[in-house]
Order: C-alpha cells, then sequence, then structure tokens
C-alpha cells in the first residue's frame, strides 16, 4: 500500500502560468476566478490580472486545486474566495468574489456547486 500511497497525486503548491513575454509562478489559493475572454484565459489573482492562452479545461486539470469549481463554459471560480451566492433569472446565480467581481453560474453548473457547497 505504501507504494501506491507513493505515487498519490498531490494539488501543487505553486503553478507555473505562461503569459506572453514571461512564465508566472502562482499559488493556487491566490486566485480568484479564471474567466476565458476571447480564447485568451484570465486569471484574477489577489495581485493583479494574468492572461494566458492556455484553455479552462487545461488549466482545471493542471491545477488540480479542490477548491477552483467550474461555474459556466467559459469561468471558474475559488471557494475560498466566494462571498454571496444570489439567484439570478432563469434558474443560474450570481457570485460576489472577495475582490468586488461578480460572475454569473450557468444553470448547469449551479447544482454541482450548491454540492461542492454542502447545501
Amino acid at each position: 500500500m505504501s507504494y501506491i500511497d507513493h505515487y498519490h497525486v498531490t494539488a501543487p503548491t505553486i503553478l507555473p502560468v505562461k503569459s506572453d513575454d514571461q512564465i508566472l509562478m502562482i499559488r493556487p489559493g491566490t486566485i480568484i476566478l479564471a474567466d476565458l475572454v476571447d480564447g485568451q484565459l484570465l486569471l484574477t489573482t489577489s495581485a493583479g490580472i494574468v492572461t494566458t492562452n492556455e484553455t479552462l479545461s487545461h488549466f482545471l486539470g493542471r491545477a488540480a486545486n479542490s477548491s477552483l469549481v467550474q461555474v459556466s463554459k467559459h469561468a471558474a471560480l475559488n471557494l475560498d474566495h466566494l462571498l454571496s451566492l444570489a439567484d439570478s433569472f432563469s434558474g443560474s446565480m450570481s457570485a460576489r468574489l472577495t475582490n468586488g467581481t461578480k460572475t454569473e453560474i450557468s444553470r448547469k453548473y449551479v447544482k454541482e456547486l450548491l454540492q461542492r457547497l454542502e447545501v
């Protein structure tokens, strides 16, 4: 059993992210929101916004962070930075995050989010 435990995958403590002119080292806990806009992945962190060409699904797979939850086809948020949820129209919800950012949660992802929040 210790052989299997040796290969147990853990979440990375630092995540390299390639921007246009440099590779930045980002701690997954500082990521507030990951949002895909015009083919660019915008990572909103507590230190600012980082832009990369990586896809959202690839980024979430690399991050392997249980706090990052996909909330739409184009966005994921960090549950540690979630302040409140409010009902929106047609079964979707609106989330308010620690830096004052608001994002919409698609109704397709609402059920999974509420399960993760254990509500």
